[in-house]
């Protein structure tokens, strides 16, 4: 028999609290770092502490197309910028492979090291966790649909985006949004419906679509992971 299992294989109850315990507060340091540190590399780019801030850049490169133009950028008059922006001061190619590559400048700060999808995708993961927490005893876990539900919107955001790019980047559908200027007649400012910029219509729903798959995540796994350690739907956790 294993140690920390009683009867038919099932956790010991010391074991179970100490999961419930230690588990939830290890899931939201390690996660809490895990979204930090993209954050971390335009601070050390901005104190002139390269190296470190290059491993950062690499390491999330391979989670993340890191396109500047979909990405925060600190330190700089702006929050973002235009991809027009963007390679006037990099290189003027619609490569993405080299655009990606421009991690920024002094004069326009210094890129986050990851997408702002990625960014909303994965900070709503702790957030969500911390929010569940005090309210794990009340809301049950979300269905099998409801997750499917709130996990769409970023799949269809996504491969939309994806097959925009195909025409280009700059080129595409998503980048023009001209069914947009259809629908909301042309009432909104010009810099909603076109580009990737804070603010704009395709900024908007990589950061929205981010935050529900996220919010998704938490509601149907932890609850069932809750559920599987505590012995007759009992919280041990006090």
């Amino acid at each position: 028999m294993g140690a920390g299992r009683g009867d038919g294989g099932r956790l010991r109850p010391p074991l179970r609290r100490r999961l419930l315990r230690h588990g939830f507060t290890a899931f939201v340091l390690v996660s809490g770092t895990f979204v930090a540190l993209p954050w971390l590399a335009p601070i050390l780019m901005h104190l002139g502490w390269q190296r470190p801030a290059r491993v950062i850049y690499l390491v999330y490169s391979a989670l993340c197309h890191q396109l500047p133009e979909r990405s925060f950028f600190l330190f700089g008059s702006q929050a973002s910028y235009s991809l027009a922006e963007i390679r006037a001061a990099w290189r003027d190619t619609l490569d993405p492979w080299i655009l990606r590559q421009f991690v920024g400048n002094a004069d326009m700060g210094f890129k986050v090291a990851w997408s702002d999808r990625m960014v909303s995708m994965y900070t709503s993961l702790p957030l969500a966790a911390l929010a569940w927490r005090p309210l794990r005893r009340r809301i049950p876990a979300l269905p099998v649909w409801g997750f499917v539900l709130l996990a769409l919107p970023m799949a269809v955001d996504g491969i939309t985006h994806a097959l925009s790019d195909l025409a280009g980047l700059g080129q595409g559908f998503r980048d023009s949004n001209a069914w947009l200027l259809t629908l909301f007649g042309g009432n909104l400012p010009a810099s909603f419906y076109a580009g990737d910029a804070l603010g704009s219509f395709n900024s908007w729903m990589r950061l929205l679509t981010g935050a529900l798959f996220g919010l998704g995540v938490v509601w149907a796994v932890f609850p069932r992971l809750q559920a599987v350690l505590t012995p007759a739907g009992r919280d041990l956790e006090h």
